[in-house]
């Protein structure tokens, strides 16, 4: 006898077949776009060229947003914004040829801020590849290889069935300590063919986290205990981990002073007792280092910048913690810890003992006062006054972000970020037109946020097509053009160094005012006396806006050359 619930239909093996098959029209595009929002995006950057609309038809189709600038270069500065204030990998979609090479110099900046921007680039047919030279549009010999030198990693995926997992794999390195760009490259024929793979619904790009050797901190925590004069450097590594809480409970414990890097801003509250501010291009500063008899640096190769260029020679122990093994004793013999800056502070903070005199007075408020003593002597009150206005009308935990220029190079040393990683500047690889099409990507990161920009305008003329973008999308972001008719810094250094000759510095220019207008954006010209109520008033109002500051600014004497 048979009942009913003994009857089970099951399916035919075409009924299972057609349960299974992809919805038709699907192609490589939507595979990686399925790839990305499955490993948690929903933002990508970027502008389209004809061997990438495989892709960009597929995210037009899905629910990722996309923030088209109005060149690939500018497209990359704003995807590595957008990184450095999330923490997130960031797509960044490219075309083949021109269009991937117009974004290799921010990705150079990208790599040398460790910012983690995912690169997906297409590439010619499959039949081109290696070298096959079959006269395509775009094609270069060896694309990647333009890039290998450059980015953290290179993935090709040359097959569908290879996408997701390609993507995975940049993914997991663009956001491994250190954190860094990778450079993902499709051929059109494989994102434009319809696919029979199913939906992507599962990836696993975990992060690996870069532990600290404990025989190595160990022996950190011994130097630093028993240190008489111990000193911290903190770089950017501190930000990018978000390890400001733990240095500062281990600058205390230790009473050691700290002096922040330019790319480490904010990594230290400004006006802690323990503070030396961010003056290493400084003498004053670098003796001060110098007599450290343990120097702890966090986060920091110790590069040209961040040694008063390669002046800086410690005279006592040096424990490096760095997470990019190339960085890593590369400028001075140190007890080198491979290791991220969170989880090595914390191996420090569970390890190191309270130094019997942690809170005895300091000296480093007499470095302070002794390079306050250089700069009242140098005639700099415009530049320093420019700087205070900026801070008050900036609200504290508001983003800015600084091109290549007088004001901002002043900033470097001079600027209260107040919070960390709310101050960015291209001083990585130091390239002309970060600012604006960063402050943008800050704006998408982080909206109803007011951001500011700051360029001279010879680095403006690098973004201002841009204005277009900033309206389209109705960004918070205010820019002010510091206008001194030209390449203000490269004219002082060639002044400074040719006999008071100088070449190719001066520039004519658009009225900024009225060329930003034509975009619809509101703009007007300010002084230094106006500054500060104009710019808090831009910064309150939604939107773009531009602020044109004409001044001739110049930059404090160096300590780094020899006396004339």
């Amino acid at each position: 006898m048979t009942h009913d619930h003994d009857l089970v239909l099951r399916p035919t093996e075409a009924q299972t077949a057609a349960a299974l098959a992809p919805p038709p029209g699907r192609t490589g595009g939507d595979l990686v776009v399925e790839t990305l929002r499955s490993l948690g995006a929903t933002t990508v950057f970027g502008l389209p060229g004809q061997h990438a609309l495989g892709v960009f038809d597929a995210v037009g189709r899905s629910d990722l947003r996309l923030i088209g600038l109005r060149t690939e270069n500018n497209a990359a500065f704003a995807a590595d914004a957008y990184g450095r204030i999330t923490g997130e990998a960031v797509p960044l979609l490219l075309s083949t040829g021109p269009g991937a090479l117009m974004a290799l110099p921010a990705l150079a900046e990208a790599a040398a801020a460790s910012a983690p921007v995912l690169a997906i680039a297409s590439q010619v047919p499959v039949a081109g590849l290696g070298g096959g030279r079959r006269g395509h549009l775009h094609e270069l010999r060896d694309q990647s290889a333009s890039f290998r030198d450059v980015v953290k990693s290179v993935h090709t995926a040359r097959t569908q069935s290879q996408i997701p997992s390609v993507i995975a794999e940049a993914w997991e390195s663009a956001l491994t300590a250190p954190h860094g760009p990778v450079w993902v490259e499709m051929p059109e024929d494989v994102l434009r063919a319809e696919t029979m793979i199913p939906q992507v619904t599962g990836v696993d790009a975990t992060p690996h986290e870069l532990a600290p050797r404990p025989e190595l901190t160990a022996l950190a925590a011994h130097w630093l205990g028993r240190a008489a004069r111990p000193v911290i450097i903190a770089g950017g590594g501190v930000i990018r981990s978000d390890a400001a809480g733990k240095l500062r409970l281990l600058a205390e414990r230790l009473g050691a002073p700290v002096v922040t890097t330019f790319g480490g801003k904010g990594a230290f509250p400004w006006n802690h007792p323990l503070s030396l501010q961010s003056w290493l291009e400084d003498r004053h500063m670098t003796d001060f280092l110098e007599d450290a008899d343990v120097l702890l640096v966090v986060g920091s190769g110790l590069g040209e910048l961040s040694s008063n260029y390669h002046t800086f020679f410690p005279g006592g122990r040096v424990v490096q913690i760095e997470a990019d093994l190339g960085k890593l004793e590369s400028n001075h013999t140190a007890l080198g810890i491979h290791a991220d800056a969170r989880l090595a502070l914390q191996a420090l903070l569970e390890t190191v003992p309270e130094r019997a005199d942690a809170s005895a007075p300091q000296p480093g408020a007499e470095v302070l006062a002794e390079i306050e003593t250089r700069l009242s002597g140098q005639d700099v009150t415009l530049e320093r006054e420019l700087l205070t206005s900026i801070r008050a009308a900036l609200p504290a935990r508001s983003p800015s972000f600084w091109d290549m220029t007088i004001l901002s190079y002043w900033a470097w040393s001079a600027f209260d970020a107040k919070h960390p990683n709310t101050m960015h500047s291209a001083q990585g690889a130091g390239g002309l037109g970060y600012a604006f099409p960063a402050a943008l990507g800050a704006c998408v990161a982080e909206p109803g946020t007011p951001v500011l920009a700051v360029s001279g305008d010879g680095g403006a003329m690098y973004s201002i097509a841009d204005l277009a973008t900033a309206k389209q999308h109705d960004l918070d972001v205010t820019w002010l053009i510091v206008d001194d008719g030209g390449y203000g810094i490269l004219r002082e250094y060639m002044t400074d160094s040719f006999e008071g000759r100088t070449t190719g510095t001066e520039l004519t220019r658009p009225d900024f005012t009225a060329l930003a207008q034509s975009f619809g954006v509101p703009a007007s010209t300010t002084t230094p006396d106006t500054l500060r109520q104009d710019l808090k008033q831009a910064l309150a109002t939604p939107g773009p806006t531009v602020l044109v500051l004409p001044a001739t600014l110049r930059m404090f004497a160096p300590t780094h050359l020899p006396a004339q």
